[in-house]
């Protein structure tokens, strides 16, 4: 700032009072010129700031693994095993806990993909619900009021009425005595794991022929 104008010789206070008021005009003038600017940095601060929260939410969803799917399986045996394993593990101490679970799955799930897709990602949400990050009492409450029906209506409407002789092409074979209870059919696993693991797009195998009867006897 320049200095102040000095008075001259015998010159009045008011001269220099009035150059002053000038110097403090000019600089009110300029103070006043830069008021647009700190609000725009403002702004802008506070879009940075919305900016970086945005951020973080999306790298957070991104984080989270994502449900297996049985439709889109790998072709490895072994992960398809292995995806065999998770599930029914689970279906035996969540799923057929549930009366209208036990009662819904039929012996012959394993030849629905359908099916298998949707236990598979009902299995993920019980596990989000109970054991994620981001588990709490609403989700849970939401697999039990909605997901776990959903997907148990969807079952029984798919395949509820259906059987292992339902996929037997050849005539005169005996029925099962009724679907076991825990997890049905898993003396199948091997047969259809490699058949989805490497020849999903064929007809899948033919389940062999019962060998009991119902009550538990040897069929001649």
């Amino acid at each position: 700032m320049p200095p102040p104008p000095q008075a001259p010789d015998g010159a009045g206070t008011e001269v220099v009072v009035a150059g002053l008021a000038r110097e403090v005009d000019v600089l009110r003038r300029r103070v006043d010129g830069l008021e647009p600017l700190t609000a725009r940095v403002d702004r802008l601060d506070e879009m940075a700031a919305r900016t970086a929260d945005t951020l973080k939410t999306v790298i957070g969803r991104k984080a989270k693994p994502p449900a297996p799917s049985w439709l889109l399986a790998p072709t490895d045996p072994g992960e398809v095993a292995g995806l065999v394993d998770e599930l029914t593990a689970w279906l035996g101490a969540v799923f057929l806990r549930y009366p209208d679970g036990a009662s819904v799955l039929p012996e012959c799930w394993l030849w629905h993909p359908d099916v298998v897709e949707e236990l598979l990602w009902l299995m993920h949400a019980w596990l989000a619900a109970y054991q994620g990050p981001d588990a709490s009492v609403a989700a849970a409450g939401d697999w039990h009021d909605r997901q776990r029906p959903g997907v148990t209506a969807r079952i029984r409407k798919a395949a509820g009425s259906c059987s292992i002789e339902a996929h037997q092409t050849r005539p005169g074979w005996s029925a099962p005595g009724g679907a076991p209870v825990p997890v049905p059919g898993l003396e199948h696993t091997p047969a259809i794991t490699r058949w989805w693991a490497q020849h999903r797009d064929q007809a899948p195998p033919e389940p062999a022929p019962n060998t009991t009867s119902p009550i538990g006897g040897v069929l001649r």
